[in-house]
């Protein structure tokens, strides 16, 4: 099986979150189900958001390399020899709208009604940068609170602003960790929980809120993500590469040595 070097989040994965962020949705499905009362279900939902070229930054990679058949040159035909000569053009890509889907999990009452009961988040780069996805989220972030819907945010990426329901100026400085996980509780509107932690710490396990008469859901974060790291065969990615955002250097001197013992660094 492989496994990351790190303990808990390994920041070498949010360059390829896309990929890592559509597995953990699926497992986090896999693993509430079995735990739920028999008259809920988690659900895997979507949304489909659309970026103009003035976004201030690509939120997915967008290189592409195509092999493009050029038609073979015709034979010049009869008293063509004077025509001007034709110069071959380049092709250029034009700017166009980014389109980009998102998955979440929503856990609703079985049957006819299917009443929403909680909402849990992954969060993306399309929530965290500037932009008509983090707008978007922003307000179904509002909807959700004022609909009376427990709502689960976790966020694992360094980069792009503060966007958990918990503002940033009421966090003490002690728990600004570069992970964060938020759990709001409807029953608890004026308060929310947050789970914090660093590149040094394992991935916490937390609590899922249902409804008021049920107990919470235990939701293990890490197993999840070495699922991931394991099924998206993430173990040939070059460790020696350089971070984006870097980490802070208190954080790069530990992973380097990390690495190093791991024998994926010089």
């Amino acid at each position: 099986m492989a496994k990351s070097p790190f303990p808990g989040m390994d920041p070498y994965l949010e360059r390829h979150w896309r990929d890592v962020h559509a597995q953990l949705i699926v497992y986090a499905r896999e693993a509430l189900q079995t735990g739920l009362p028999r008259d809920l279900r988690a659900r895997i939902e979507e949304r489909v958001l659309v970026e103009g070229p003035a976004h201030e930054r690509g939120v997915y990679p967008d290189v592409r390399i195509e092999e493009r058949r050029r038609p073979s040159p015709r034979s010049p035909s009869p008293g063509s020899a004077t025509r001007a000569a034709v110069a071959e053009p380049a092709a250029i890509r034009l700017p166009g709208d980014e389109i980009a889907t998102e998955t979440f999990i929503e856990i609703v009452e079985a049957g006819s009604r299917q009443r929403l009961v909680t909402v849990i988040e992954v969060l993306s780069l399309t929530n965290k940068l500037r932009g008509e996805g983090r707008d978007l989220y922003l307000r179904r972030q509002r909807e959700l609170k004022a609909g009376g819907v427990n709502l689960v945010e976790i966020d694992l990426l360094r980069d792009g602003e503060h966007t958990i329901l918990a503002p940033l100026n009421r966090i003490p400085p002690s728990l600004r960790t570069p992970y964060m996980i938020c759990v709001y509780r409807a029953v608890q509107f004026d308060q929310a929980e947050l789970y914090a932690f660093g590149l040094r710490d394992p991935l916490p396990g937390f609590r899922v809120p249902l409804r008021s008469t049920d107990e919470d859901a235990p939701l293990e974060l890490g197993p999840l993500l070495d699922r991931a790291y394991d099924a998206g065969a993430f173990d040939d990615i070059d460790y020696r590469a350089a971070l984006d955002p870097p980490l802070d250097p208190a954080d790069e001197a530990w992973a380097g040595d990390l690495l190093t013992r791991a024998g994926l660094r010089p």
